[in-house]
């Protein structure tokens, strides 16, 4: 990237590019300044939930379909038309009725990175290591069942037998597969967009492979992600940088933008420092005010949509005394919504009135459900639980400790300070619990032990409010993956198997009403606020588009002339 320097930020050393301002940028090469950079490249592994890894995996991945933009909303981002889908690594395809099942005719002279060429033993190998449920977290296979792909049952976790690929998924030909359901089901073709089921460079994979990790999951987590996507890797360092390459011979034609440097830089003040100094080309996860300072900056834009991201509290069921509904009352009531409002998010977010984002087709905001902060309201649910002004849960002082990701300090130490201090005030223990991100991660998605914590990256990329009740909520016996609270409720379960195969639109939609107000009723989550995705960058730069992952693609952008 030329000549190097360090820039001493803060008590922090970051090696940037040497550019005199956003006017020198070469225009081969961005640097793009985060929170982390990827903690690994296996969307079946604990990293999977982390958004940074997202990005990696989604740049150097190439999923089966896409969908088509639309026109791009008020800041000039381009957003997806999620009601049509375009074929990637699919160039046709065509559905039958009679036997569910659907045949991809595979796109021809798709080369990946090193020379590789994509075919049909490539999408058979991904569907045969979903399968396998070998991951830690087996994102995969949850994506497919959530497709009603043939075979792709819970069963797999007690029958070793059942993970073996049938011909549910079958190679017809180098360029021809195909994929039976078990069941219609509308959510097959958006699952498929999704990185959990990008495909995998096969011959590589299997290459990899030793005797005790058949599926390279050990490779995948610390080395690399072999695919068909628009970029290769160069370098990865990881809690410090990853580096991109374009691959030339991507089937879309080559990315504009030859190399990307991806660098962890923690504090978000920091990111603004070396944006403004014109060193850095793109910034993301900034605090409001920060990206409220650099709006008028000159040679900056700063652009955003309104998509899924939100914060959440998570109370796990599993641990007392969070599985006492009086306490978990107790808590919603004693919230203070406001305040994080204004203290954490500058105003630049709304009160979220439901679990689903309230963006999504199939979105309900049960009226009955909403709570107003109220300590003296929340100290008498506890009194009614038997801890009048808290006595008797410091017994719990465990739970009480109110976990987040510590790299994400400016933004949610506020918040969590201001949670600590009204649900002290209800007679609640709370301390404060900041740990690393990718602790955070293998605890709620792999583990799912975390007690008491703040949740601002979840977001569910099928766009689509049953996807997320299948995602987050119902019970991992009925097909539940990332249900980190522990949450478990029949009646849910048995509403969603309804809902998944309900083909008139307008039953589906009272079905998931109906579920969408138990979860409320439950307090499955107590929702807090939605927030705007956005990000800060060199006003040369352009094409940025919004994915339902909220992760940037590279391929995306150029350099204005």
């Amino acid at each position: 990237m030329g000549i190097l320097r360090k820039c001493a930020l803060a008590g922090t050393a970051i090696v940037v590019p040497a550019l005199a301002g956003p006017a020198a940028v070469n225009a081969a090469e961005l640097l793009f300044l985060a929170e982390d950079v990827p903690a690994g490249l296996n969307y079946d592994g604990p990293a999977a939930a982390i958004p940074t890894s997202q990005t990696g995996m989604v740049n150097l991945m190439e999923p089966l379909f896409g969908y088509a933009t639309a026109a791009p909303n008020e800041d000039g981002v381009i957003v997806p038309d999620f009601s049509t889908f375009e074929g990637r690594l699919v160039d046709t395809w065509s559905y039958d009725e009679a036997t569910l099942t659907w045949t991809l005719n595979l796109r021809q002279g798709v080369m990946g990175c090193g020379g590789a060429t994509f075919n049909a033993d490539d999408v058979i190998y991904t569907f045969e290591r979903a399968k396998s449920v070998s991951g830690a977290a087996p994102i995969g296979w949850f994506l497919s069942n959530v497709a009603s792909i043939d075979g792709f049952t819970p069963d797999v976790f007690g029958d070793e037998a059942a993970r073996a690929l049938g011909d549910e998924v079958q190679r017809i030909d180098d360029y021809t597969v195909t994929i039976r359901q078990s069941e219609p089901n509308a959510l097959f073709l958006p699952v498929l967009t999704i990185f959990g089921l990008h495909i995998f460079d096969a011959e590589l994979m299997q290459a990899n492979a030793t005797e005790d990790d058949p599926w390279s999951h050990d490779y995948t987590n610390n080395v690399g992600v072999p695919s068909f996507g628009p970029y290769c890797l160069e370098s990865w360092a990881k809690d410090d940088e990853i580096v991109f390459t374009a691959n030339p011979d991507y089937y879309r034609g080559a990315p504009a933008i030859e190399r990307v440097v991806m660098k962890r830089v923690p504090q978000s003040s920091n990111r603004v420092v070396i944006l403004r100094t014109g060193q850095a080309q793109l910034v993301q996860k900034l605090t409001p005010r920060e990206f409220d300072s650099l709006r008028e900056a000159s040679g900056i834009t700063v652009a955003g949509v309104s998509g899924n991201e939100n914060l959440f509290v998570h109370m796990n069921f599993d641990v007392p005394p969070f599985n006492d509904p009086l306490v978990r009352e107790a808590v919603a009531r004693a919230m203070p919504y406001d305040q994080i409002i204004q203290a954490g998010y500058f105003g630049q977010a709304e009160r979220w009135a439901g679990v689903v984002p309230s963006s999504y087709p199939g979105f309900v905001a049960p009226a009955d459900h909403q709570y107003d902060t109220d300590t003296d309201a929340a100290a008498a649910l506890l009194e009614e639980a038997g801890y009048p002004g808290g006595a008797g849960l410091e017994a719990f002082e465990d739970a009480f400790q109110l976990t987040y990701v510590a790299e994400k300090e400016t933004t949610l130490g506020p918040i969590v300070t201001a949670i600590q201090s009204s649900l002290r005030q209800a007679g609640f223990p709370v301390t404060l619990n900041p740990i690393p991100q990718t602790q955070y991660g293998d605890r709620q998605l792999v583990q799912r032990d975390l007690p008491f914590a703040i949740n601002d990256q979840e977001k569910p990329i099928g766009v689509d409010a049953g996807y997320a009740v299948q995602l987050f909520f119902v019970s991992p016996e009925a097909g539940g993956l990332n249900n980190m609270v522990n949450y478990r409720n029949p009646d849910v379960d048995g509403l969603w198997a309804e809902a998944r195969v309900e083909p008139d639109q307008a039953a589906r939609d009272a079905l998931l009403a109906e579920i969408q107000t138990t979860l409320m009723d439950d307090i499955a989550w107590l929702p807090v606020v939605e927030y705007r995705t956005q990000w800060a960058y060199s006003d040369r730069l352009q094409g940025m588009q919004w994915h339902p992952d909220n992760s940037i693609r590279f391929f995306d952008l150029s350099y204005a002339e």
